[in-house]
């Protein structure tokens, strides 16, 4: 009762107002899944190719050929199978389009369906999803990195570096790391608004003011931590999209230039000045042997995390464990195109003792799949942005309804989540 009695995919549009792909799944059961794809804008040229239509019409971001791939070629190629056994179902999605990065089909086709027919697979079972996926070891609610000061290509401000994050590990339970966190976010806007600044929003619900550096940020953060009287509850995180700051082998941001070994010792410095539990992209997505030193001075006492550099690919992440890169991956689906795919690079990763951080992308939409997947895996960690914007707040309300569905089972890991800083 679980084979696939069809597929039906629409545009539909994201967070930007950009079109994307959602996909429905239905079984022979009758149970249905659905599943919407979401968009980044900063995105690493290792990625599995999104399919857009080009020409004059969404600004040649329109998702038609993507989505008559999904209704056609894929739809007929799937009809009959096993919802039920994903992995089987993935394969034969990639090896229909043939092509390294799913380019030919369009990976928002195949993720969509891939997606969906999980969702389908948990309706038919009736069972949430993150218990379909994760069964009953499934019970560890993720530390939240809010990202609550918004730059770079998520903003149209000053700030260079992209992200800066506010991170409630000091909670005891998931609810309370949501009020930390929201408390805290009120407070900034506060700040800022005293400030003179703008409490407009960025693409991922934070704030994006026209700070002079990075450290002026992060003062803010805490500062406003400080005022909502949870200063010691909290930590930052940092994804400065290095890739976008890089150049002919040099770093460039607030007016100053850096090579590698420049880069390291700045972010040396600053981890060495504030409570910094993680840094994500702090270094080009090609720029390995930097990476590797980066990994030697500061891995043993912060998370270095991989995004443009492993692009949720385990043959990327195969290379950073043989090379001693990084310590961390940052996941999200759509880098990669298929559940399994996915699945496989957090297996590779937890066998060779880096964490794992679930990830939205800066144009989402109001699909929470990644909330259940952040549970099914136990990974820990989950970026979903500021606690601003419905298609950001989808996902930590549904984790709010999972851990409630866990009851006394539900696990908030808190500092242990970042096991290399020492609280």
């Amino acid at each position: 009762m679980t084979a696939i009695a069809g597929v039906h995919a629409r545009q539909v549009l994201d967070s930007r107002g950009n079109p994307t792909v959602e996909v429905d799944v239905q079984l022979e059961s009758g149970a249905l899944g659905r599943a919407a794809v979401p968009s980044g804008a900063s995105t690493g040229v290792h990625e599995a190719l999104e399919l857009r239509d080009g020409g004059s019409a969404w600004g040649g971001k329109g998702v038609t050929r993507a989505i008559a791939n999904a209704n056609g070629e894929i739809a007929e190629a799937v009809r009959g199978s096993d919802a039920g056994d994903q992995r089987a179902l993935d394969e034969l999605l990639i090896e229909l389009d043939g092509t390294p990065n799913k380019g030919r089909l369009g990976a928002n086709a195949i993720l969509g369906v891939s997606l969906a027919a999980a969702k389908a697979a948990a309706a038919d079972a009736d069972v949430s999803l993150f218990r379909h996926l994760g069964g009953d070891e499934a019970h560890i609610l993720p530390v939240p990195m809010l990202n609550v000061i918004n730059g770079g290509a998520h903003a149209q401000n000053s700030i260079d570096l992209q992200e800066f994050m506010l991170v409630p590990a000091g909670a005891e339970t998931f609810a309370e790391a949501m009020r930390v966190g929201a408390e805290v976010f009120h407070a900034l806007k506060a700040l800022l608004h005293e400030r003179g600044f703008s409490t407009g929003v960025g693409d991922e619900g934070g704030f994006a003011p026209d700070f002079g550096s990075t450290e002026e940020a992060i003062e803010a953060v805490l500062e406003a931590a400080g005022r909502a009287g949870h200063r010691d509850r909290v930590a930052i995180a940092l994804d400065p999209a290095a890739t976008e700051l890089y150049e002919d082998g040099r770093y460039r941001f607030e007016g100053r230039e850096e090579d590698g070994e420049g880069m390291i010792g700045f972010w040396e410095e600053l981890s060495g000045r504030f409570p910094i539990v993680s840094l994500e992209d702090g270094l080009a997505e090609d720029d390995w042997s930097t990476w590797r030193a980066l990994t030697e001075r500061l891995g043993g006492s912060l998370q270095l995390v991989g995004d443009d550099l492993f692009v949720t690919n385990a043959e990327r992440l195969r290379r950073g464990i043989t090379e001693n890169v990084a310590n961390a991956i940052l996941i999200k689906v759509n880098q990669i195109g298929t559940l399994t795919e996915t699945l496989d690079a957090m297996k590779l990763a937890r066998e060779s003792g880096y964490a794992c951080v679930m990830s939205h992308r800066s144009g989402e939409t109001e699909d929470t799949t990644i909330a259940d997947l952040a549970v099914a895996t136990n990974c820990g960690q989950l970026k979903t942005g500021a606690p601003s914007r419905s298609e950001r707040v989808a996902k930590y309300n549904q984790l709010l309804r999972i851990e409630e569905e866990l009851g006394d089972r539900a696990v908030y890991p808190g500092w242990d989540a970042f096991p290399r800083h020492r609280h």
